[in-house]
């Protein structure tokens, strides 16, 4: 989409796209280590689908061009990216977040008005996956902290990407020691269970409150993560974009553009 402006707002750099119209408009949060970069082959897609749906995509704090910031938690990035959206007049935006700015966005949703979240590739219980950094906390805390964020990108299977999405994956990224700590810090600190609670708690706000959800991973998940899912989202829409690795966005740009657009 053609840009309209590259601009901060409430501290946070951003591309706007679009104009105000009738529909919400679309925030868009990236991964950790990524930056905004990460959405232009979605927004090219937008461009043709709905040229005039306003659009913004944020560098979330301590990425990309914006600022560092003391707390990377879940809750306080979401209040900063929450004083963005209202400097740039966004009304209840739909949030679409891929990865860490899934978590983002639910937590968001489940605080702040908004009118859909689209989840992008990232599960909302994270027993598993907190399990694994504890056992590798010596070396995050460490200089082998590189390491750590190497096999987790071994994991991601950039591999099956479009060529210009496998660049892009390695090219606008800026890992570095003090994100990893401070935006897995609650993953390192509390127990998973009190992070599953705080999960349901948005979800539950997000279902009172009428916003729509949307998942897109790769492939179906698991059971027992899909009932705990639809039991608090009864509407939950689920889609699976096959062979995308973690990468739903950029393995099919067209599809997720027009499940935005639709």
């Amino acid at each position: 989409m053609r840009i309209s402006g590259r601009r901060t707002f409430g501290g946070l750099a951003a591309d706007s796209y679009g104009a105000p119209g009738d529909r919400p408009p679309l925030v868009l949060l990236h991964g950790l280590c990524y930056d905004r970069r990460q959405w232009e082959p979605v927004l090219e897609e937008l461009e043709t689908l709905a040229p005039d749906r306003a659009a913004i995509a944020f560098d979330l704090p301590g990425h990309g061009n914006s600022p560092r910031q003391e707390s990377y938690r879940v809750a306080d990035v979401a209040a900063v990216v929450h004083e963005a959206v209202t400097e740039a007049g966004l009304a209840a935006p739909v949030l679409v977040g891929h990865s860490l700015g899934g978590v983002v966005a639910t937590a968001y949703a489940g605080t702040y008005p908004a009118a859909g979240v689209v989840n992008v590739d990232q599960p909302l219980l994270v027993g598993p996956f907190a399990q694994v950094l504890r056992q590798a906390e010596e070396d995050l805390r460490g200089p082998g902290w590189e390491r750590v964020w190497e096999r987790m990108v071994d994991g991601m299977r950039i591999d099956v990407l479009p060529p210009a999405a496998r660049e892009l994956v390695r090219t606008a990224t800026t890992p570095r020691q003090d994100l990893l700590l401070g935006y897995w810090s609650e993953l390192l600190d509390l127990p998973a269970e009190q992070l599953g609670e705080q999960r349901t708690r948005e979800l539950n706000a997000i279902r009172a409150a009428g916003i729509s959800y949307h998942h897109v991973t790769e492939g179906e998940p698991p059971p027992a993560y899909r009932q705990w899912l639809e039991a608090l989202l009864p509407d939950v829409t689920l889609t699976t974009l096959p062979d995308s690795g973690h990468f739903p966005h950029l393995a099919h740009p067209a599809r997720l553009a027009h499940l935005l657009a639709g």
